[in-house]
């Protein structure tokens, strides 16, 4: 019964990625508090605070990245799975859904019940992705569905990309639906994963450049959600020819038979 409660290093890596999301909140919260003191109740979302919660949910990333490797290597708790859903909930969760608020409720381009909508639903999807990746295996072992690191990431980069409006709120919409679809993403092995984690640390250090160095211009950052966006929707595609083209080659061995 003892070992139950004892946490692992892999535990300690998922409490990592929590803490980083429940920090990353902060930091955004903090943000609007501080300027609607300011400015009497007028509030413009501040780009280094959103850079500065980005930075530490990409921490998050890969910690979520690590706690796996980590507890195949040495050894998992009997809470390991459990706590790693947990921290995933609140970094990809509940971050970047608290993030689309401050993004787009305080603007009057969109209605804010509409920001609302699109960010519970981003929280809505990453909760029923996890619960059904806990359940659900596909037979090639790939993710079903957009995974929720993935989704969150792909979040960020659309209101890093774009201001506030109807077109980007349906983009928010269209992630938050990838993740619970049954689409089969590849899972990151080998080779794979290592660029998984390359991209997330160049990533970081994009983003620290853009803290500490805000005359540069936003190019670096623009890159890189350009491309995060960019894959995750070239993965639905590719999926669609190849499953058009496994029709296509059964029905040419039907006739031939």
């Amino acid at each position: 019964m003892g070992k139950a409660f004892r946490l692992s290093a892999a535990d300690s890596l998922s409490l990592g990625n929590a803490v980083c999301g429940f920090l990353a909140v902060c930091v955004l919260a903090y943000s609007a508090i501080q300027q609607l003191q300011v400015d009497g109740g007028r509030f413009t979302p501040e780009p280094s605070y959103f850079a500065t919660a980005i930075v530490l949910l990409l921490i998050g990333a890969t910690c979520d990245l690590f706690d796996g490797l980590v507890a195949r290597r040495f050894r998992a708790s009997a809470m390991g799975a459990e706590l790693d859903n947990l921290a995933d909930v609140i970094s990809f969760g509940f971050a970047p859904a608290f993030m689309v608020v401050i993004w787009g409720g305080f603007t009057p381009q969109v209605p804010f019940t509409a920001v609302l909508a699109a960010a519970a639903a981003v929280l809505v999807a990453g909760v029923v992705r996890l619960a059904r990746f806990a359940c659900v295996k596909t037979k090639s072992g790939d993710f079903m569905g957009l995974p929720i690191p993935m989704g969150a990431m792909t979040v960020i980069s659309i209101v890093l990309l774009f201001q506030p409006s109807v077109w980007s709120l349906a983009a928010v919409l269209g992630v938050a639906w990838l993740m619970v679809s049954r689409i089969e993403y590849p899972k990151p092995k080998g080779q794979l994963a290592a660029v998984v984690l390359g991209w997330i640390m160049v990533n970081v250090a994009f983003l620290t450049v853009w803290v500490a160095w805000p005359q540069g211009g936003d190019l670096p950052i623009k890159i890189g959600a350009s491309m995060q966006i960019a894959l995750v929707a070239a993965i639905p595609l590719r999926v669609l020819f190849y499953k058009r083209e496994q029709r296509k080659e059964a029905a040419r061995i039907r006739i031939g038979h």
